[in-house]
């Protein structure tokens, strides 16, 4: 059962954190005793809520987590035809102006301030705690502490993924502090790294008390997967400010020594036994029936009240007003890339609970006629043990790190560092889930793609795609293996011989074909795999429709080259209210 949930604030705690405007004003005292606060576990247990707060505003919530992923390989803006006007078009199109609307406005909760006024937050908690507590006795608030540093390092994760170089701020703000410029991201990231091996040295493994006995709260594990991620990104390729795209030139982020950390992180998540894999759909059945219980595949979810997130209703299947939908129906903002329906093989049980190329009206599923209504599966209304009665949020938690991701990030490391036979188990772990009706094909799988380490990197980057489709992982992984300008390319080709019924495509049935299942409102669907025929399909279904695709659908996912433009612009207002601190430095943005 969820019982932190962001939307909750202790009133004396509020009115310490509620006027941080971070990048506009400095914070005025407090009504309440900053060292009552952080000396008395059940107020410093409402900072903690305050601090989290933040990832439930309209602009974090509706436009960062389903917005940031997009347009890539594995997903696609909904509206990705549309005019480059519009600012859910532009948001994702590698082309994004300064003035795009999706960031929001200066009202202290746009998509850059979001993340700042929960970082101000958790800048006075953690000074405050440090201050008033001696940590070496007082565990309690030593493991606060650990959750309060990591919950700034997802702030800064997110910054920096969304936006780059960010200003780096790591004390309570002053007058003499509120516009600062942006720091390069190599010194933020090895802040995050330093401040993630403290936190694991304050916090506890998953059950091993009631502070981790939910996904809605930090453990060790999450703490040591979040280093682990923020190693692989500080390791990796990204944009820089003169606009090159490059490694590091730091050598404290070089490449061996960012694996090595993620390596072992993942590894001692891995020993410790404390998550585990489970089925892949009880995965998402699981998220959206809302159980939180810690220990299981989820290690950390954004905890959502039910009048804040937007998971199913911005990232899940089309829905009418139903029974599912009683308020109004849903606003999907981002869909699957159609070309990932022929990525997974058939026996792959993965495909069927990612893609789902049917929306719902008068309750009943009605099979898609065009590619670009292929929805995402893992967030089904239909799951649930309620119906959703509010028409902007649902109140599902947004699943920010699974134990599949620390298998995938071990074998990675472990490849780049050891070789592919050392890296293999974890990787194998991962297939067999994924097939586990078929041992043997996982078997001669795994003998294939270790044959070298590039054959095994290869491997783990199409795994990370039929793992993690829907997550809006994608992007920042393609950034990091300087592969995303590559990949998009790949998949507006994909696209276009889809449309045409070219290359892997060309033997695809010229139909799909269905008929609905004894209950009358359940698809039993045929052709979308590669081996499919429409001999087949005919002489077994009663009925079948033809499945089209936009002219020119593939030129629309990047306005230009999105290595270009892999970052959004610092958004035109923020800059307007810096005293001149911040710009979008040598990349080239539209007004």
């Amino acid at each position: 059962m969820k019982f932190n949930k962001i939307y909750l604030v202790f009133t004396g705690v509020a009115i310490l954190f509620g006027s941080c405007k971070h990048t506009l004003d400095a914070p005025t005292q407090s009504s309440l005793d900053e060292q009552v606060i952080f000396t008395t576990p059940v107020l410093a247990e409402g900072a903690y809520t305050g601090i989290v707060r933040a990832m439930g505003e309209v602009n974090f919530r509706a436009r960062y987590i389903p917005y940031y992923g997009a347009n890539t390989d594995t997903e696609l803006s909904s509206t990705v035809e549309e005019s480059n006007s519009k600012d859910a078009v532009n948001i994702a199109n590698y082309n994004t102006k300064t003035s795009n609307g999706y960031f929001g406005t200066s009202n202290g909760s746009s998509m850059w301030e979001s993340p700042y006024t929960g970082i101000e937050r958790a800048n006075i908690a953690i000074q405050a705690i440090r201050r008033y507590n001696d940590l070496s006795t007082n565990k309690e608030m030593a493991h606060l502490l650990g959750e309060i540093l990591t919950i700034r390092a997802v702030y800064y994760s997110d910054l920096i993924k969304a936006f780059g170089d960010v200003p780096a701020r790591f004390e309570p703000l002053t007058s003499e502090t509120i516009n600062v410029p942006r720091s390069d991201k190599d010194i933020i990231y090895k802040q995050l790294l330093s401040d993630l091996e403290e936190a694991i040295s304050y916090l506890e493994w998953p059950k091993a008390s009631g502070k981790t006995s939910s996904v809605e709260r930090v453990s060790k594990t999450f703490a040591k997967a979040l280093r682990a991620r923020i190693a692989l990104y500080a390791g990796g390729y990204s944009q820089r400010s003169d606009g090159t795209v490059r490694l590091s030139t730091d050598p404290d982020l070089a490449k061996d020594k960012m694996y090595t950390i993620a390596k072992n992180e993942c590894l001692d998540i891995i020993e410790e036994k404390s998550n585990k894999l489970l089925g892949f759909e009880e995965v998402f059945k699981t998220l959206m029936r809302e159980n939180t219980t810690a220990g299981m595949e989820s290690i950390w979810e954004v905890p959502y009240s039910m009048n804040r997130g937007r998971v199913t209703i911005n990232l899940g299947v089309a829905h009418s007003q139903d029974q599912y939908y009683t308020a109004a129906k849903n606003n999907i903002t981002m869909v699957a890339n159609p070309i990932m329906l022929y990525e997974y093989e058939k026996e792959d049980v993965r495909k069927n609970v990612t893609l789902v190329p049917y929306g719902w009206e008068s309750n009943k599923q009605v099979l898609s006629t065009n590619y670009n209504k292929i929805y995402f599966g893992k967030f089904r209304a239909e799951w649930m043990n309620r119906a959703i009665n509010n028409s902007n949020d649902d109140g599902i938690n947004w699943i920010y790190m699974r134990y599949s991701d620390v298998l995938l990030m071990a074998a990675e490391a472990i490849n780049e560092l050891d070789g592919p036979t050392a890296a293999a188990p974890y990787l194998k772990e991962v297939r067999e889930r994924a097939y586990p009706n078929n041992p043997e094909k996982v078997t001669s799988y795994m003998a294939q793609v270790s044959a070298s380490p590039q054959t095994f990197f290869e491997a783990i980057v199409k795994e990370r795609a039929l793992e993690f489709t829907g997550e809006m992982l994608r992007k920042a992984d393609l950034i990091r293996w300087n592969i995303l300008g590559s990949k998009v390319n790949e998949a507006k080709t994909k696209l276009e011989q889809l449309k045409n019924k070219e290359g892997i495509y060309s033997t695809l049935p010229q139909k799909i074909y269905y008929d609905y299942l004894a209950d009358g409102m359940t698809l039993d669907i045929y052709g979308f795999n590669l081996d499919d025929n429409d001999s087949y399909g005919a002489a077994n279904y009663t009925s079948s429709v033809e499945i089209s695709m936009n002219n020119n659908y593939w030129n629309f996912i990047a306005a230009r080259n999105p290595d270009s433009q892999q970052y959004w612009p610092i958004p035109e207002f923020i800059m307007n209210n810096s005293n001149g601190t911040l710009t979008n430095g040598g990349v080239s943005y539209e007004q």
